[in-house]
């Protein structure tokens, strides 16, 4: 019998399969339907602060102190087919009494109260972790990369010391040091770090001349990211990984698992193929690690991380200039 289970947050899975936060996790029908074909645990879709300040009427925002307050409109717009609170913090506990599979909470905002309260209330209404998904694009040529960074710590520092239960952060590949500051998290409290959010870029329509916004889905050439740093990271940090963005096939699955992660997140390739392409992905992985002789995933577990690599800056120098030699015309 292959072990597939792995370790993140503190909890103990019986796979690396995650559902990333998604509309996979919107209706408690679907989730119910995602454990019977196998997946280990699922993060619920993002509860927005501005969910909480739309109704309050109250914006003090802790990275932009003035000019909310005129897109009013356009959040109340946004967020109107969203749950309230009050509602996500029941669904947690009605979808506790249908699954066994750990919930994760996810919570999206800007300022310290906002997240340390929905942070509460998502402890209290049973939720097994929280992932704080940090989606925050500075615009304003006054604010520099420390400010930015300090703003981080400072949330996850407040946050992780408001609950009992772990906190997992996701964060974007465009920091200036992804190493130092995904330590500097997990000291502010972390106890995971998730690689890496997407930033959604908007398009131009010429004929109406407007911006629209543009959802792709993912596809396994966005994993390349992933894994690249993870394998960098991997027991220079002490804490858990996971992977999101680019997991599609099985094969993700194992090489993300090889680089150092305790988890790979996915959702795209089931919105493609369906929800019982759940138990293609988990068959083939047992099979692969059968075929390699292995007995458990943990056995592989950073096999193909730079955690041996004496100089790690030297090792991706000399990478970079056998890349660029690769193709030969």
């Amino acid at each position: 019998m292959i072990d597939l289970s792995m370790d993140y947050l503190g909890l103990q899975l019986k796979n690396p399969i995650v559902i990333a936060s998604s509309p996979l996790g919107e209706k408690i029908e679907t989730v119910v339907e995602l454990e019977k074909k196998g997946m280990a645990a699922i993060v619920l879709p993002s509860l927005f602060e501005e969910q909480v300040e739309v109704e309050e009427k109250s914006h003090f925002l802790l990275y932009e102190k003035k000019g909310y307050q005129k897109y009013l409109d356009y959040y109340q717009e946004a967020l109107k087919n969203k749950l309230t609170p009050e509602k996500y913090m029941k669904y947690i506990s009605d979808l506790k009494k249908k699954i066994k599979v750990p919930v994760i909470g996810s919570l999206n905002g800007v300022s310290v109260g906002g997240w340390i309260n929905n942070a509460i209330s998502m402890e209290e209404a049973g939720a097994d972790a929280i992932e704080l998904n940090i989606y925050f694009l500075p615009t304003n040529p006054e604010m520099d990369g420390r400010q930015v960074e300090e703003n981080y710590l400072k949330l996850v520092d407040e946050v992780t010391s408001s609950v009992g239960i772990p906190v997992a952060v996701k964060i974007h590949p465009y920091l200036s040091s992804i190493p130092n500051m995904g330590k500097s998290l997990v000291e502010a409290g972390a106890s995971a770090l998730v690689l890496f959010n997407r930033f959604y870029q908007p398009d131009i329509d010429l004929e109406i001349m407007s911006v629209e916004p543009v959802l792709k889905l993912s596809s396994s050439d966005e994993l390349l990211l992933r894994i690249r740093w993870i394998a960098i990271l991997f027991k220079k940090i002490n804490t858990d990984f996971a992977i999101t963005g680019g997991v599609h096939t099985a094969e993700d699955v194992i090489k993300s698992i090889m680089v150092g992660a305790n988890a790979a997140m996915l959702t795209s390739s089931l919105l493609e193929k369906g929800i019982d392409y759940l138990d293609t992905m988990l068959e083939n992985i047992e099979k692969w690690l059968d075929k390699h002789n292995f007995n458990s995933l943990q056995q592989i577990q950073g096999v193909m991380s730079q955690k041996a690599v004496a100089e790690p800056a030297v090792f991706e120098r000399a990478n970079y200039l056998k890349v660029l030699d690769a193709f030969k015309k």
